[in-house]
């Protein structure tokens, strides 16, 4: 019987970094997360910023945001950022896993008590998944976008 494949977030390098980029969400999910190149441009010239590439086993199947507390200035929060998985590995659990790492991370740096995150509302878009996994919404907009929280 064969296991279940081991799921690890791993550094973005020379040798992974056009088939992370390549990763891509369904096209009716495209409007509710940016781009892997974009995520890692972005983490590039932002301070604070934890990113990972997720992977099942060998194989890239996603990729993961962290912004820290300072990242944006006043911020304070560990805030999910971006989490995406391409569309040929969606409904595989990856994304749970992948919360789950990023959770036992943030549990291990000053301060953290819950971890923020938010999501654009509509059809295709990720809140179902975000409030399966125990996300619960705040009172709290933020650029079009519902703030969300869930303790650590």
């Amino acid at each position: 019987m064969n296991s279940p494949p081991k799921v690890s977030l791993r550094s973005i390098t020379r040798e992974n970094f056009y088939t992370v980029i390549g990763l891509m969400v369904k096209p009716e999910q495209r409007t509710f997360v940016a781009s892997n190149a974009k995520s890692i441009a972005e983490a590039h010239y932002n301070n604070n910023v934890y990113f990972k590439a997720i992977y099942a086993d060998e194989t890239p199947v996603g990729f993961i945001m962290l912004a820290h507390p300072g990242t944006v200035e006043g911020s304070t929060r560990y805030y999910l950022w971006r989490l995406m998985v391409d569309q040929n590995h969606q409904r595989q659990g990856y994304g749970k896993m992948a919360l789950d790492l990023l959770r036992e991370y943030v549990r291990t740096r000053p301060n953290a008590d819950f971890l923020y995150g938010s999501y654009h509302p509509g059809e295709h878009g990720p809140e179902k998944f975000y409030h399966l996994y125990g996300f619960e919404d705040i009172d709290e907009m933020e650029e079009n976008e519902q703030v969300m929280r869930i303790k650590l």
